[in-house]
């Protein structure tokens, strides 16, 4: 029976990668996206993947849109938490409004989807998660305290989900892209851009196709003893 795979955040930059490559594999997938009509039609007809719009940082939202998905196809056997938003600052001028919004969208999201499907999960005696954190989670950032706390608390909420669900055979992995050559990183300024590229030991921005490369390989059946993990896919920009 194909397995079906939700993606959050996935008709856009990394998501659609992610989302396009799992429904190459064989899946069947359901993208998740948040407000972007035009581009998420786009991305359904170029594509034939189903896509579904709600708020993932709003739990009541989140349930319904689940249930849903659970009456038309029985279950979720996997999922990828993608969804994610910036809005930058240094913390002495960063108003609550902005930490608020980001923890909401970054973090309290992978609670609200991961929650909804977990006990599924373990009814059904499998289960594939992947979270999908950041280099800056790992090695912080100017400007970013707030992004930067909800990616490395992904990495600490994934070790613990695959402490507790092992035994029921779902994985738990974390995925922490490096600068990815999306429409988010194009919009950095020019001169900024290249000055990042520069510290990168690759001297290059990563794929998106590279990001999904490697959440194909972690929701198969040969990477079904992996489990806890963090991958780095950064070009050699840092190095844990």
């Amino acid at each position: 029976m194909t397995k079906i795979a939700l993606v959050t955040g996935g008709t856009r930059g990394i998501g659609a990668s992610i989302s396009s490559n799992l429904k190459d594999s064989g899946y069947t997938v359901i993208a998740n996206y948040a407000s972007n009509d035009e581009s998420a039609e786009n991305f359904s007809k170029e594509n034939n993947i189903e896509v579904m719009k709600w708020d993932v940082s709003n739990y009541e939202q989140t349930k319904s849109c689940i249930s849903e998905i659970y009456n038309k196809y029985s279950s979720i056997d996997i999922l990828i938490n993608n969804a994610g938003i910036t809005q930058d600052a240094p913390l002495h001028k960063m108003t609550v409004e902005k930490w608020n919004k980001v923890i909401s969208v970054n973090l309290n999201s992978v609670f609200n989807v991961t929650s909804s499907v977990i006990n599924k999960m373990r009814e059904n005696g499998f289960g594939r998660i992947i979270n999908i954190s950041s280099v800056n989670g790992q090695k912080g950032q100017f400007g970013q305290t707030n992004y930067a706390a909800t990616k490395s608390a992904l990495i600490g909420f994934t070790k613990s989900l695959a402490l507790e669900s092992a035994s029921k055979g779902i994985t738990s992995n974390v995925i922490c892209p490096g600068y990815i050559n999306t429409e988010m990183v194009a919009a950095i300024r020019e001169d900024i851009l290249k000055s990042i590229i520069d510290t990168i030991p690759s001297k290059r921005l990563g794929e998106a196709n590279e990001i999904a490369e490697m959440v194909s390989y972690l929701v198969s059946e040969k990477a079904s003893y992996i489990n806890g993990a963090t991958f780095s896919v950064n070009g050699g920009l840092w190095m844990d």
